[in-house]
């Protein structure tokens, strides 16, 4: 059953957004918020004075300050692995033992950093980051949204075990020029250490002489790097406590931290600190991350849509869509709450988008005129990333700026129905001054903590994921005894394929 507060929330009239301008004047000073160099802007949803008020309510009941404040200070917010989430600490905000410890092993990757930039492991112009999950599209979307600030090195970042990604990766790779780094917490992930004995191997029939000299390792256990081949002074730890897709502001952002270079890295830190102390300080009432999570609360528990459209009009941004896909449906795709009990109604909707005007051509049919209610939110950026006419970038965000008037306005075509409108289609604009280190630090920390606000009103852990590890062990034993034991399709699949044992 849902709570009562959640109960008052669903009993509540939805208000239309083709008129709710006209009787709420004062909609935008509520419901459009900028922190540095970001606007939000929630004036298109469905969110109102009422609902606000219900969802705070909700947010109480829950225990939010109390579950926000745990965070921050480092207790064990990971209820059923016992541990804290302390990505925060690595930007400087949570408990000072563990801000200490962030700091030091930043300052062990600076030191890196600068030793690489000169020439203690010879001429490196390549980087190939093996990785998978959080340990590598982190890395993969700060370095592609950011490459336009002076990239130094040639960056290819692998995740799929397909051996394919791998050899497209290092093509144009001298392998006498390149630096493996291996981006794995427990640095025994299957898929990625395949991928980084097929890179030793291709240094090795390359022709370089110490191939592990080349490599180094990104990881909460150091000892089993060691044990792998990679020595102590070319290895990179962060914290136990630091989740996968919660990690590229620890060593797993090295490359990126090598590539743009240490400043770069470090105003990455301090844009996500800047989203850090708003959220840990803030109001609830004036809360950016816990506002957004009232509007998606409303939509997928009470008007029950089950997708979430994220659609960058900025070519810089290209990966978001696919980072927050982990972020939000790993952290948040669950089904029983902190207690072990049901959870009562459903939980992360699914996040899916693309990039700027190709998805106008490709997806907003649905969007405008189909039968589904999906909330859609847009991200753009004030300045181009090029140098072009300026044409582009005006195109671009008339564009984007249309698209969300046009959910919301619609039309009426009373003679033929294949061209009405039915509007009131909610959406949400980011509105970024640039995409710059610091601006898409603060970018990122806004989902995570959006995304852990969620949880907090729904009563769930986002912080595990067990989800992932079934068909893992199901892949593990079929490698290690056999096809046996499983369902016809699969066992006809597996002979079709592999062929029989």
């Amino acid at each position: 059953m849902p709570t009562p507060a959640l109960a008052a929330i669903a009993a509540l009239p939805q208000a239309d957004l083709k008129s709710i301008f006209t009787t709420d004047p004062d909609r935008l000073s509520k419901l459009v918020h900028q922190l540095g160099p970001i606007r939000f802007d929630w004036s298109k949803t469905h969110l109102t004075d009422d609902l606000v008020a219900g969802f705070l309510a909700l947010a109480d009941e829950q225990g939010f300050a109390r579950r926000r404040d745990a965070l921050f200070a480092g207790e064990a917010v990971n209820n059923t692995e016992g541990r804290a989430a302390e990505h925060p600490a690595e930007r400087g905000e949570g408990h000072p033992d563990s801000v200490a410890s962030a700091k030091a092993l930043h300052n062990r990757m600076r030191a890196l950093v600068d030793a690489i930039e000169a020439g203690a492991l010879g001429d490196i112009r390549h980087i190939l980051h093996i990785g998978i999950g959080g340990s590598a599209l982190g890395p993969d979307l700060i370095v592609d949204a950011l490459d336009g600030d002076g990239v130094r090195y040639d960056v290819a970042i692998v995740s799929n075990v397909d051996g394919t990604a791998l050899e497209r990766a290092i093509e144009g790779f001298d392998p006498h020029a390149t630096l493996i780094a291996i981006a794995s917490k427990t640095f025994t992930t299957s898929e990625t250490m395949l991928n980084a004995a097929s890179a030793i191997n291709w240094m090795i029939e390359g022709g370089v002489e110490d191939p592990y000299g080349r490599v180094v390792a990104l990881t909460a256990a150091p000892e089993r790097a060691m044990d792998w081949g990679v020595d102590e002074t070319r290895i990179l730890p962060f914290a136990e406590s630091v989740g996968g897709r919660y990690s590229l502001w620890s060593s797993i952002g090295f490359p990126a931290a090598l590539a743009l270079g240490w400043d770069a890295f470090e105003s990455l830190l301090e844009g996500a600190a800047e989203m850090d102390r708003h959220f840990r300080l803030s109001d609830p009432a004036q809360n950016i991350p816990l506002i957004a999570a009232f509007a998606d609360q409303y939509y997928t528990r009470v008007l029950g849509c089950q997708t979430r459209a994220v659609f960058a009009y900025d070519e810089r941004l290209a990966l978001l869509p696919s980072y927050l896909q982990q972020l939000e449906m790993e952290s948040n795709g669950k089904a029983v709450k902190l207690d072990g009990s049901p959870v009562d109604g459903p939980t992360a909707p699914i996040t899916w988008g693309g990039v700027g005007t190709d998805a106008q051509h490709a997806v907003f049919q649905l969007l405008h005129q189909g039968t589904i209610i999906t909330p859609v939110e847009f991200i753009a950026a004030i300045e181009p990333g090029h140098a072009l006419d300026p044409a582009h970038h005006r195109a671009l965000l008339v564009n984007c700026f249309a698209q969300g008037a046009a959910l919301m306005r619609g039309k009426d075509n009373a003679a033929d129905p294949a061209r009405a409108y039915p509007g009131n289609r909610p959406s949400t604009t980011i509105l970024m001054d640039d995409v710059t280190p610091h601006a898409l630090g603060a970018l990122i920390a806004f989902y995570e903590h959006r995304t852990f606000a969620n949880a907090v009103l729904m009563g769930i852990n986002p912080f595990d994921q067990f989800g992932v590890e079934l068909g893992k062990e199901i892949a593990k034993s079929i490698e290690a005894d056999g096809p046996t034991g499983f369902d016809p399709s699969t066992m006809a699949l597996i002979e079709i394929a592999l062929g029989a044992e």
